[in-house]
């Protein structure tokens, strides 16, 4: 492995792929690069763990609260940003350590990916439909089209149901047929964190709790002033703060807002492992080796060649 090749620690949500990364970047000389979608966006810092500046320990962290909640997140331009991220640290002579369970996001930053264009009067349609018929109608629609597609997209996220059924339609092809092969853009390798299911459901479970102590319900309430966190089409859906938005409307009592929240994300978790274990390049470790760190540093330094 070069100096400034780049490494993605990836796997799911609440594995300790934050820690493990700031590890990494303070014995590879590195800096950190954000590929969590959620990350993205200022304010929202509970529900989706940022790290606090003590935790990051002087590791310079990159790609974290540069988009508003209202802004609509677009994996095209997240590739943009992270190359611009990438090439920067790398120009520094640092090491890129890439951070993050969003898949798509991960494979924006290191493959070679070029994502299909937009035609403004199908996605326009598509939108209407979404809002007539509902996400899990329209998720029952592309499951019907494009099974593969319908696995990877949560059922209740109708920005991404549009998109994949416009591409369909737009291209004549599965969604997830764009997909392309998967080939590195840089040298690269990616440490997948694995734990064992009964384990990843309790720290989900803490996880939440503490999330709830530490006042994610303020949080939310303070990002949703004048609705604005609600006119987020991307920012409302977000694990944690989706369930509380309908707690804080009344439809929700605060525990069905809590138990949903634990519920939803260890669905999600399910999801990411399905993602990172179809990449057959992730090298896995237990998240709770007591040489976690020694065998990461290992597994780095043997890198996968550049596409």
């Amino acid at each position: 492995m070069t100096s400034t090749a780049v490494i993605a620690v990836v796997g799911p949500t609440a594995a300790g792929k934050s820690d493990l990364a700031v590890d990494l970047a303070l014995r590879l000389d590195g800096e950190a690069i954000n590929a969590d979608s959620m990350q993205l966006y200022r304010g929202m810092d509970i529900g989706t763990a940022k790290l606090t500046a003590a935790e990051m320990r002087g590791v310079p962290h990159h790609l974290l609260d540069i988009w508003d909640v209202t802004v609509t997140a677009s994996v095209a331009g997240y590739q943009r940003l992270s190359a611009d991220a990438i090439e920067a640290v790398r120009a520094r002579g640092r090491v890129p350590v890439l951070v993050g369970g969003s898949g798509l996001y991960v494979r924006a930053a290191l493959d070679h990916m070029e994502f299909p264009g937009t035609d403004p009067d199908v996605r326009a349609r598509l939108a209407g439909e979404l809002a007539e018929a509902g996400p899990a109608a329209m998720h029952e629609r592309l499951r019907a089209r494009d099974p593969a597609a319908a696995a990877a997209i949560l059922p209740s996220n109708g920005r991404r149901i549009v998109r994949a059924l416009e591409v369909i339609e737009i291209t004549g092809r599965p969604f997830s047929a764009t997909m392309p092969e998967r080939r590195y853009r840089y040298e690269a390798v990616q440490i997948g964190l694995t734990v064992p299911r009964e384990e990843l459901d309790a720290r989900i479970a803490l996880r939440v709790e503490r999330m709830w102590e530490a006042g994610l319900v303020e949080e939310v309430r303070a990002l949703d002033r004048d609705a604005r966190l609600r006119d987020g089409l991307t920012a409302s859906r977000a694990l944690g703060y989706a369930q509380v938005l309908r707690f804080l409307s009344g439809e929700w009592t605060e525990e069905r807002a809590m138990e949903e929240t634990i519920r939803t994300t260890r669905r999600f978790a399910r999801r990411q492992e399905s993602w990172f274990r179809s990449d057959p390049r992730v090298r896995w470790l237990p998240y709770d080796a007591p040489d976690l760190l020694e065998r990461a540093l290992a597994a780095a330094c043997g890198g996968d060649g550049a596409g």
